[in-house]
C-alpha cells in the first residue's frame, strides 16, 4: 500500500455513506472506495458468525482493490467482526465505528440517553463493555429498531409509514422523553431530522461518524499514509446487489442534506 492508494469503506448496505461523507469532508484529497453489501442487508438480525463472514468477505474484496485502510462503517459489523479482522490483518489499519455513547452521556449527565441500534449491536460484548463503563453517569435505554435500515435502503427518508414505525417504538418510553439520542447504526443519520421532530426537536442527537473520520486521519498520519496530493479525491461505488439502482441511490444519499 502507498499513500495514494484508496481507502476502503464498507457497510451492510448504504448506511455507511453517512460515514463516507464525514471522511471526504475531513480528508478531501483521499480516494475512496465505498462497498455496500445490499445483497445481504440487513446484518442486524443475523448471528455473530454470519456477520463476521459477510464482513470478512467485503474486506477481502476491498483488499483486492488495493486499499491502504478499511473503515467498517457499520456498527453491527464493527461489533461482530472488528477485533477478529484486526487479528487477521495486523498490518492493515482497520477503523471500526461504535455508538457515540460516551459523548452523549458526558453531555447529558444524570439524564436519559436513548441508544437506537440494531439487535446485533446491542447484544454484542463490545457495546456491553461500553455501557458498563458509562451506566453510572446517566440512565441508558437500549432500543433495537429492526426494519429501520430497510427504509433507508429504499431511499424512504421521510414518509407517514416511517413516522408511524418510529412512533410505534418510541411510545414505549412513555411521557418521560430522553435528553440525548445515540444513533447507533450508520443508516439512522439519514432519518435524523424525523427522529428529532418526533421528540419535538428538544433532544441532543449523537452519532459516531465524525469521530470515526478523525480516527482514520490519525491512523493514516501515524503511518505516513495521508495522500499528499492537492487534487480532489475520487469515490468508486461498489455494491453486491444486482440492482443497478443501488449505485444511483448511493450517490443520491451521498449528496442529500441530512
Amino acid at each position: 500500500m502507498t499513500a495514494d492508494s484508496p481507502i476502503g469503506i464498507m457497510d451492510s448496505g448504504m448506511g455507511g455513506i453517512s460515514v463516507l461523507r464525514e471522511i471526504t469532508a475531513l480528508l478531501p484529497h483521499e480516494n475512496c472506495i465505498f462497498y455496500g453489501d445490499s445483497k445481504n442487508a440487513p446484518y442486524g438480525s443475523r448471528s455473530t458468525e454470519e456477520i463476521y463472514h459477510l464482513t470478512a468477505n467485503v474486506v477481502d474484496n476491498l483488499l483486492e482493490q488495493g486499499v491502504k485502510a478499511v473503515v467498517i462503517a457499520c456498527n453491527t459489523a464493527s461489533s461482530a467482526a472488528g477485533k477478529r479482522l484486526r487479528e487477521k490483518y495486523p498490518q492493515l489499519p482497520i477503523i471500526a465505528i461504535e455508538p457515540a455513547l460516551k459523548p452523549a452521556v458526558i453531555n447529558c449527565p444524570g439524564g436519559r440517553v436513548l441508544v437506537l441500534a440494531t439487535e446485533a449491536t446491542l447484544r454484542e460484548r463490545k457495546f456491553a463493555n461500553l455501557m458498563e463503563e458509562w451506566k453510572d453517569r446517566a440512565e441508558i435505554i437500549k432500543m433495537p429498531l429492526p426494519g429501520l435500515p430497510e427504509f433507508v435502503e429504499r431511499g424512504e427518508l421521510d414518509s407517514p409509514a416511517l413516522r408511524e414505525f418510529l412512533l410505534g417504538h418510541f411510545k414505549s418510553l412513555g411521557e418521560k422523553k430522553p435528553d440525548g439520542v445515540v444513533l447507533g447504526c450508520t443508516h439512522y443519520p439519514f432519518v435524523r431530522r424525523v427522529i428529532s421532530e418526533l421528540f419535538d426537536n428538544k433532544v441532543k442527537i449523537y452519532d459516531g461518524a465524525a469521530g470515526t473520520a478523525r480516527q482514520l486521519r490519525r491512523r493514516l498520519y501515524s503511518r505516513n499514509l495521508l495522500n499528499p496530493t492537492t487534487e480532489k479525491g475520487t469515490i468508486t461505488w461498489l455494491n453486491s446487489s444486482d440492482d443497478a439502482q443501488m449505485i444511483e441511490l448511493s450517490k443520491k444519499l451521498y449528496e442529500i442534506e441530512i
